[in-house]
């Protein structure tokens, strides 16, 4: 029978194997439980409620069982459930609403067009450090109210604490507690100064929540800390796979800056076809049988978000189309712990890409860059692009 090894960093949950696993059956055994591999099973599961968000186990199947990483872990919205998820959640929600964040959309642009201005006369950018990780961490800084001038000490942390989804997590602590450390001090000032003066800003939102609802200061630093990591992290990811997916389709990345108003509809597809999560974690509650498979309680399904969006039972044709209406994809998790903030994430993304190909038209990649594995969560740590200059 086959087996993955979803630990080897040479392992590619979006290669050959994985798909001819797929064609044979709708999962395949792991050394971290099953992988579900068809869109239809993996819709299924992560909507089961037979089954809790299966990221709580992480740290301690890396073997870290203790310390500030550990219990930070645990209270984070990816590890809570029952009451206590749908309380946070629920209290978080108001500072997400869309209307608030499409506000924010022609300061999403300005800030696009600026960082593009840094590089445009140049013909050469490293797209990572000089347009990704800026746009993300400056937009995180804007939701929450930081001056602008914090965004490289919080992108340190939020890489750093970015090591806490790798697959080598458990040589990463000591890297990942001195940013949650810095990063929760951080935190921690600016609440105080919006508990003394408040703003129009997601962290005076969030502070008048946490004294009219019961959101204690703890579990609002709790918060704030991971959505300062996930927000940046995953969206500096995605933006460069996204890069990577397009420049590969330079049809597509024509139409794209032809046509803005595909902004949204090629966040979705790029998500669909290479996304930074790669892999979303369920655990059973109980003992449940599946489609023929017996899943003992607490064990473990791996949701594979690739495998899925491109299965030809759900997509007769997968093949990469920015024009195309597609299936949900799987992105963002589904369920009760659909991401919180996905449409900051689709709505940042939507105005960057169109006017990154509106202005790079030609945009090539410039050598092979460098990148993590393509596991866990993966995206670039270096990615070159050369394009004819703009004055």
């Amino acid at each position: 029978m086959t087996t993955f090894d979803l630990g080897d960093p040479t392992f590619d949950v979006t290669s050959a194997a994985v798909h001819a696993a797929r064609d044979e059956d709708w999962y395949v055994e792991t050394n971290w439980g099953w992988a579900v591999l068809r869109y239809a099973e993996v819709s299924a599961l992560l909507r089961d409620r037979r089954f809790r968000q299966g990221n709580a186990r992480w740290p301690a199947q890396n073997g870290i069982h203790s310390g500030l990483f550990s219990d930070w872990w645990q209270e984070t919205l990816l590890s809570l459930e029952g009451e206590d998820h749908a309380r946070i959640r629920r209290l978080l929600m108001p500072a997400f609403r869309n209307k608030t964040i499409a506000a924010m959309t022609p300061r999403f642009q300005a800030l696009a067009d600026e960082l593009v201005d840094g590089f445009a006369d140049r013909g050469r950018v490293e797209f990572v450090h000089e347009f990704a990780e800026p746009y993300a961490a400056r937009i995180i800084c804007l939701l929450l109210g930081l001056p602008d001038g914090d965004w490289p000490q919080v992108a340190r942390w939020a890489d750093d604490l970015g090591a806490s989804f790798s697959i080598d997590v458990g040589n990463q602590v000591p890297r990942i507690e001195a940013a949650l450390e810095g990063l929760r001090g951080h935190v921690d000032e600016v609440v105080a100064d919006r508990q003394a003066r408040p703003r129009d800003d997601l962290v005076s939102t969030l502070v008048q929540a946490q004294e009219a609802d019961g959101l204690s200061r703890h579990e609002l630093g709790v918060a704030l800390v991971f959505l300062a990591f996930a927000g940046m992290e995953t969206t500096r990811n995605q933006l460069g796979l996204a890069l990577q997916t397009l420049l590969a389709h330079p049809d597509q990345w024509r139409l794209l800056g032809e046509r803005p108003e595909l902004g949204g509809n090629a966040v979705e597809e790029v998500m669909r076809v290479n996304p930074t999560v790669t892999w979303v974690t369920r655990e059973a509650l109980e003992d449940v049988d599946f489609q023929g498979l017996h899943i003992p309680r607490g064990g473990i399904v791996q949701m594979l978000s690739h495998a899925a969006g491109t299965d030809p039972a759900a997509m007769p044709d997968p093949s990469f189309d920015i024009t195309a209406q597609r299936p949900p994809h799987h992105g963002f998790g589904a369920g009760v712990h659909h991401c919180l903030g996905h449409f900051v994430a689709r709505t940042d993304m939507a105005v960057a890409l169109p006017l990154l190909a509106r202005r790079m038209p030609d945009a090539e990649p410039d050598g092979p860059g460098a990148w993590l594995p393509v596991s866990g969560n993966t995206g670039p740590l270096r990615f070159p692009i050369r394009f004819t200059p703009s004055s």
